[in-house]
């Protein structure tokens, strides 16, 4: 017999949880049957899939992830909103790692509508959009002329993003200073980087 109260809202939700108790890649329908003391049959109610479940996990931690951020980058610009929006980004992934590696770790297919295309698809873009508008806000706060804007937030986000991944994996517990330390001063060389690029553009 199924849970009382199960629906597809609650299967994502708690997917999401036990990727942080297990990590990401634990996420499979069977673990999740288990963990919600159901038949894998079941979920199948909810999700069309493995790459449903995974996708509607990403979405929905994505949408975490954009309303954590967004918080944090109420005030402020250049770079305090730098600071704020990376700060915010790091403690949410140190918070919940298994949600955060669905964020960097999933592959979003690329075609929402497509008839291959599980249905948590169009849910996924839309959040990844969010959090694209949020790193957007950050290097349009420099007065980076918009033809840059798209390198300037692939290298913001190579920084931030590969700091953090680095240091979740302990890559950066071996050696001295400590990741501590050395996390604020990659955020001021960025911002330097962030405001040269505003006052000599790129050709």
């Amino acid at each position: 017999m199924g849970r009382p109260g199960l629906n597809r809202t609650a299967v994502i939700a708690a997917a999401a949880d036990l990727a942080d108790e297990l990590g990401f890649d634990a996420v499979t329908i069977s673990v999740l049957a288990r963990h919600l003391g159901v038949r894998s049959p079941t979920l199948y109610s909810h999700i069309t899939g493995a790459t449903d479940l995974r996708t509607a996990v990403a979405a929905y931690v994505l949408d975490e992830l954009a309303d954590a951020t967004s918080a944090a980058m109420s005030a402020g610009e250049s770079r305090d909103l730098l600071i704020a929006y990376a700060n915010a980004i790091r403690d949410f992934a140190r918070r919940s790692p298994g949600r955060y590696d669905a964020t960097t770790r999933q592959r979003i297919p690329p075609a929402p509508g497509a008839e291959s295309a599980p249905p948590s698809v169009d849910a996924a873009i839309a959040a990844g959009r969010r959090n694209a508008d949020l790193a957007l806000a950050v290097v349009r706060s420099y007065g980076i002329a918009e033809t840059n804007e798209t390198y300037a937030v692939r290298l913001m986000s190579s920084l931030i993003h590969g700091y953090i991944t680095l240091e979740l994996a302990g890559t950066f517990a071996h050696s001295e200073p400590p990741s501590e330390t050395t996390w604020p001063e990659a955020l001021d060389d960025l911002d330097r980087t962030l405001t040269r690029l505003a006052r000599s553009p790129r050709d």
